[in-house]
C-alpha cells in the first residue's frame, strides 16, 4: 500500500490554499511554518499522510495493510455528506 493518494491530494489542497494563491508562498513553506492558517481539509489530509506514513513503518500494521486505500473513496463521500444545517431542519 502506497500513501500515494494521500500525497496527491495534500499537495492539490495546499496549491489551492489562500497561503498560495494569495499570499504568494511556497506550498513547502506553508505546510511547515503556516500550518495554521491552511483549511481544514488540508489539516485533515496531512495527519491523515503522517499517519500512513508511520504506519508504513509499523510492523503490526504491515501485514494489515496501512489503511491509505481507505482514502480512495474519501471524495466520493465528501461529496454526499449534508451539511449540519440541513440536518437540523429534518427534525
Amino acid at each position: 500500500m502506497s500513501c500515494e493518494p494521500i500525497s496527491q491530494a495534500f499537495k492539490q489542497c495546499l496549491l489551492n490554499s489562500t497561503c498560495v494563491q494569495r499570499d504568494g508562498r511556497l506550498p513547502s513553506d506553508c505546510a511547515k511554518n503556516h500550518a495554521d492558517e491552511l483549511p481544514e481539509e488540508c489539516t485533515m489530509l496531512r495527519y491523515a499522510l503522517f499517519n500512513c506514513k508511520r504506519n508504513m513503518l509499523d510492523m503490526r500494521k504491515r501485514f494489515r495493510g496501512n489503511g491509505a486505500k481507505a482514502y480512495e473513496g474519501y471524495e466520493a463521500k465528501a461529496a454526499t455528506v449534508e451539511p449540519v444545517e440541513s440536518q437540523a431542519h429534518r427534525q
